[in-house]
């Protein structure tokens, strides 16, 4: 018979992230089944003899008191068990069964549920995130059974103001929007996709110890393009063709007063916004709002925090950075945030030497659907004109407007290829074969689309048509390559998760009147140099999700001190912001890390 093996906690692994205080009383205002059908306050069996007492739940509970342990363990076994009754089955019915399991506990149980979250983060975060979440998003109808989150609709123009009071909690400090209109690389779900914001608010909890109670998934609905979803009789959506121009901003700045008004210091996260609507309310919204947009600035931050560690591992400075060729693939809001975000880091690390060169210097070709983006494109777009290539300096002959990215690999032999595009298996075996050629002993490759089926390559194509020296990282999770003779090709999540619950941490922490360009290029940076040298010879770039609650942690802290060096830190709620100006970076750390919240069952005390 097979039993279950318990892993050491991330509480044990890493006791100083995580809360050790004796649990204060919690104050309901609830009674009997209330409590039970009440996910934040609910303990199913745990609720000790006094409290049943007390809250009126005494014969509506069977009489044993089971511990908070004995449930974990309960619950474990029980999704050990279904792993094991579905093997065999297709990848999509396992990790559905796998997603219902969890949204079941977290429909009934909060805190149980983000224990087993937090303490089985590297194996839950691809089922209730990247890449499940796309199959969740693609299913919403179907899979819907209650509400979560607070959902803004094109016919709700007016009545913004009021509905913000319709939730429960009196405060929020995180909250995750989206429109809909570009989940993952499935494009426009319309109100399905809603499962983004779920799950991303499940990370934040996870990783960065948000209060889930203190937690805000919204969604806007605003129509939808997507015919099958139009004639699809489970849809849930509002019937009618997306909003554009004015009449589409205007919901969205409704929202944003409205929010703004109620909660002041929230921190929101724009997510999965189609790149014309993501770079329009990315500079609408970003001075006057503490907000980022994760999909424009959280991808570009992680990309470039994995460009960084290519270039450590090919045994080269820092500095060299600015010598790197780098092709990207993928034109779209990821695409020009990964390149705006990687040019600010090429003009601070040369900002002493010749400025002239620094500003004439472009080490990228972009490409799009159509090729190679050059200055002769006609309609070009004014997010991309920046990183057209033209004439003169650093030209490649042959090179021209449409050139195909066989033809730019080839010519360019780049230090990087960047895909970003969205669509599956476009770096194909020429392409990955010519990255052999590559002017670096060590090619990075990143293909970073999700979901799965839309990575341009898979981590076994990569290592065996670009050789085994390559440093590879993607955007879904793949396995580590058996190479033989004992070798591994190491694969390299670059997940959004390993930043933006630190972004929106630190901003929250720090009181953080806005986010800045250089919050964000400290949160990358620290999270480049997490890696030792060790691990960077090996290929790895980016560290191990079960380190997240570390990572987070020090990213958050980063973004702290970046927010009290510029002068934008208000302090955390009633904290004066002179004492963030006084703590060295330790005491920065211990004090994130120290505002993490973390699952237990407090006392449960009833007041009229």
């Amino acid at each position: 018979m097979w039993r279950l093996a318990r892993r050491p906690t991330l509480q044990a692994r890493f006791g100083h992230f995580f809360s050790t205080a004796v649990p204060g009383p919690c104050i309901v205002h609830k009674r009997g089944a209330d409590i039970l059908h009440d996910p934040w306050f609910n303990k199913d069996t745990g609720f000790p003899s006094t409290e049943r007492d007390r809250l009126g739940l005494r014969g509506l509970l069977p009489p044993r008191v089971i511990s908070f342990e004995q449930q974990y363990d309960r619950f474990m076994l029980s999704f050990r068990s279904l792993e094991h009754n579905t093997q065999g089955e297709p990848a999509d019915v396992t990790s559905l069964a796998k997603w219902r399991i969890l949204n079941r506990l977290h429909d009934r149980n909060e805190t149980l549920y983000y224990r087993v979250l937090i303490d089985n983060i590297q194996d839950f975060a691809p089922i209730i995130y990247t890449p499940t979440v796309g199959l969740v998003c693609q299913n919403y109808g179907g899979l819907f059974r209650r509400p979560r989150g607070m959902y803004f609709s094109a016919k709700d123009k007016g009545e913004m103001m009021s509905m913000i009071y319709n939730w429960p909690s009196e405060q929020v400090d995180m909250i995750v929007i989206t429109d809909g209109s570009r989940i993952l690389g499935l494009g426009d779900l319309g109100v399905q996709g809603i499962g983004i914001p779920i799950g991303k608010l499940d990370i934040y909890v996870a990783a960065a110890g948000i209060n889930p109670q203190r937690i805000l998934p919204v969604m806007l609905d605003v129509g939808t393009n997507n015919k099958r979803l139009l004639e699809d009789n489970l849809y849930l959506g509002i019937r009618q063709p997306r909003l554009e121009g004015e009449e589409y901003l205007s919901i969205v700045d409704e929202f944003m007063e409205a929010m703004s008004a109620r909660w002041p210091k929230a921190v929101v996260q724009f997510e999965d916004f189609q790149m014309k609507w993501a770079f329009e309310t990315l500079q609408r919204y970003r001075k006057r709002f503490c907000m980022f947009n994760d999909d424009i600035q959280g991808t570009a931050g992680v990309a470039l925090a994995g460009l960084l560690g290519a270039v450590r591992a090919q045994g080269r400075p820092l500095s060299d950075f600015v010598r790197q060729k780098i092709v990207v693939v993928g034109a779209g809001s990821a695409g020009i945030g990964v390149l705006n975000m990687a040019k600010q880091a090429i003009s601070r690390m040369v900002r002493d030497g010749d400025k002239n060169e620094v500003g004439n210097h472009n080490p990228f070709w972009l490409l799009d659907k159509n090729g190679l983006i050059t200055k002769a494109r006609q309609n070009l777009d004014p997010a991309a004109a920046r990183f057209a290539r033209g004439s003169g300096p650093g030209e490649i002959e042959g090179l021209g407007e449409g050139s195909s990215l066989l033809e730019v690999v080839r010519k360019v032999k780049p230090h990087v290829l960047l895909g970003l595009s969205g669509v599956g298996d476009i770096f194909n075996e020429q392409i990955l074969r010519a990255m052999r050629d590559s002017d670096s002993p060590r090619p990075a490759i990143f293909a970073m689309s999700n979901p799965t089926k839309n990575a341009e390559c898979t981590a076994a194509e990569a290592f065996k048509y670009a050789g085994e020296n390559i440093v590879f990282a993607s955007g879904s999770p793949f396995e580590n390559v058996d190479l033989g003779d004992g070798k591994v090709g190491h694969v390299n999540q670059a997940n959004n998760m390993y930043l933006f619950p630190g972004i929106g941490l630190g901003a929250l922490i720090s009181g953080a009147r806005l986010i800045s360009d250089g919050m964000l290029q400290a949160a990358s940076e620290r999270l480049a140099s997490y890696i030792t040298d060790e691990e960077i010879q090996k290929g790895i770039i980016f560290p191990s999700i079960s380190r997240i609650r570390h990572i987070t942690a020090e990213v958050g802290a980063a973004v702290v001190q970046a927010a009290v060096a510029e002068e934008l830190a208000q302090g955390y709620r009633d904290m004066d912001p002179n004492e963030l100006k006084q703590m060295t970076r330790e005491e920065t750390e211990n004090f994130v890390a120290s505002n993490m919240w973390y699952p237990v069952y407090n006392p449960l005390v009833h007041e009229k």
